[in-house]
């Protein structure tokens, strides 16, 4: 390594103290600058790198075929490394001042088919009180696409049974009102008027979900649940919490509902979040329309 760069990890290490996997990253970082600039017979010292150089840099990892969340990061870590030399007086301007970093590829979320939704949801065993509560959470979390934090927080005051809504826990700042329904709203109506008081050991618990003990359910509890019920079902795919979530923004797509409804469903604050649903649906769309056009 350069001495410039020996004594900034020195810093990052003993004055900042920072984990040794960031110290790691930023060493490997710009090592890996250096070797570019030494491959590509840079001669400029590294005080006097210009942004030319550095916006260079960046294009060539882009040809690379380098992520774009791979080139957020080493810029970063060349940004650190000049801003430490600019608070030591050792350069007069930092050259990635005003360096956007590149725009990250949104990943288009993975998601269950129609038909796997029901093989998946057709598992608990409903002739059983733990089958009965597990086939209401499971209808209700595809029903509604809540997340799992939001789901374990409701109480029996948030489900209104006669106009089939739920109403998601005070807690979270996007409080919002979403509709049941029917298949989740009759297992919910089973669940609640005939079993849940098999869980219930004290009278004053208003948790929706609760397990053997009568305490809430847990985040952990909930996910073997899903692994139970994935490996009945012998679906190959991954299934979370959030895969019935992105299913549902999905299904919904598909099946006509505009984009600014499912923000609203989904408590999305950024219609940019929704956004990434819709290109779920146009892959769909151009495969139809690959099949069915007579000049595709």
């Amino acid at each position: 390594m350069n001495i410039l760069t020996t004594e900034f990890i020195d810093y990052i290490k003993w004055d900042k103290e920072l984990s040794q996997n960031t110290i790691e990253c930023y060493t490997r970082d710009l090592n890996q600058f250096i070797n570019y600039l030494n491959e590509n017979d840079v001669t400029e010292d590294l005080k006097e790198i210009s942004q030319t150089t550095i916006i260079t840099y960046m294009l060539y990892l882009e040809r690379k075929g380098r992520a774009s969340s791979t080139i957020s990061r080493r810029l970063a870590s060349i940004r650190a490394f000049y801003q430490y030399l600019l608070n030591k007086n050792l350069i007069k301007k930092d050259p990635t001042l005003n360096l956007k970093s590149p725009k990250k590829n949104k990943k288009i979320p993975e998601t269950l088919t129609l038909k796997e939704v029901d093989m998946f949801l057709e598992q608990p065993n409903i002739s059983t009180t733990k089958g009965i509560r597990d086939k209401a959470m499971l209808e209700l979390l595809y029903a509604t696409g809540l997340k799992v934090s939001e789901l374990l927080k409701l109480k029996i005051e948030d489900i209104d049974l006669d106009l089939g809504l739920v109403i998601t826990s005070k807690e979270f700042t996007n409080e919002r009102v979403i509709p049941i329904g029917n298949i989740a709203l009759n297992s919910l109506k089973l669940y609640l008027n005939e079993f849940r008081r098999k869980f219930v050991k004290d009278k004053d618990q208003n948790y929706l979900f609760l397990n053997y003990n009568g305490n809430p359910l847990t985040r952990q509890g909930f996910w073997k649940i899903i692994k139970y019920y994935k490996k009945k079902a012998s679906i190959d795919k991954k299934i979370t919490p959030r895969i019935l979530r992105h299913s549902f923004a999905s299904h919904l797509l598909e099946n006509g509902a505009d984009l600014k409804s499912v923000q609203t469903l989904l408590g999305h604050a950024d219609i940019s979040s929704t956004q990434i649903y819709a290109n779920t649906d146009n892959k769909r769309l151009n495969e139809v329309y690959k099949r069915a056009h007579p000049r595709a």
